[in-house]
């Protein structure tokens, strides 16, 4: 008979390990010798083997006594599900490495693939990182608020760039990264945003389909606090009647600038 020390020893894990064994009741506690110790046999070690062998290949605790208290067919199909099990697994953890890889690019952080793809066409158009980097907190929210949209609000941005206001909107508001609010250049911007406002109201988009209000001065705010001379653009376009970013409202009397 044995110590329990001993038999942790011979079975390759720790005393720690054996008393949790003990706990969770894959492995009974022996019985006190006359000294008051608890000794153990070679079934105890033997059983102790099964267990570390199974626990080492990877097989949850919470299955071992299944396994083990299993017949020869049971154990086949119990190490086969559990074969699947890791196999899925596996297959996830590899999913999250793919993830991981892709954050190195940044874009990928909380960002769909298409809209990653709507940032490198803008990029390829001359858009500077740092007017990106402005663009990017709107889309991350975007994204997270109407996930079944996304795909279709990116098509429908990539159409607008085939507007040339539309892209000459983006390089306005590129160069502008330092401008102060009073550069008289803003007027330009405010002209541009206002043509292509016009353009959404007479298609009846408002920009801002399946977006609470909440949500919509979020976005609002969001932009507003994105540069200094966002303020500055939006004062010009509300004493021409219009109001909001995200939500394109205009009141009744507006009409076309030429």
């Amino acid at each position: 008979m044995i110590t329990i020390s001993q038999l942790a020893r011979h079975a390759g894990v720790t005393v720690r390990a054996v008393r949790h064994y003990h706990q969770i009741g894959l492995l009974p506690e022996a019985e006190r010798d006359a000294s008051g110790y608890r000794t153990y046999g070679a079934a105890a070690v033997v059983r102790l083997i099964r267990i570390r062998t199974l626990a080492d290949a990877g097989v949850p605790l919470a299955r071992v006594q299944e396994l083990l208290d299993a017949d020869d067919a049971g154990f086949a199909r119990g190490v086969q599900e559990i074969d699947k099990e890791l196999r899925s697994e596996i297959r996830r953890l590899q999913d999250n490495r793919t993830r991981i890889a892709r954050l190195a690019a940044g874009d990928h952080l909380a960002l769909p693939a298409v809209v990653v793809s709507y940032l490198d066409r803008l990029r390829a158009l001359g858009i500077n990182e740092r007017y990106l980097d402005l663009e990017r907190p709107a889309w991350i929210m975007l994204a997270a608020q109407v996930p079944e949209q996304i795909d279709d609000i990116v098509a429908r941005k990539n159409a607008e760039l085939e507007d040339a206001d539309m892209v000459q909107l983006y390089r306005l508001l590129s160069e502008a990264i330092d401008w102060s609010p009073d550069e008289p250049r803003i007027v330009e911007i405010a002209d541009v945003l206002e043509r292509l406002m016009f353009r959404a109201v007479e298609a009846g988009e408002s920009g801002a389909q399946g977006l609470d209000d909440p949500f919509v001065q979020l976005m609002d705010a969001a932009m507003s606090e994105a540069s200094p001379i966002s303020g500055r653009i939006l004062k010009i376009l509300q004493g021409r009647g219009w109001k909001g970013w995200t939500r394109i409202e205009q009141a009744p009397s507006t009409s076309p600038r030429p």
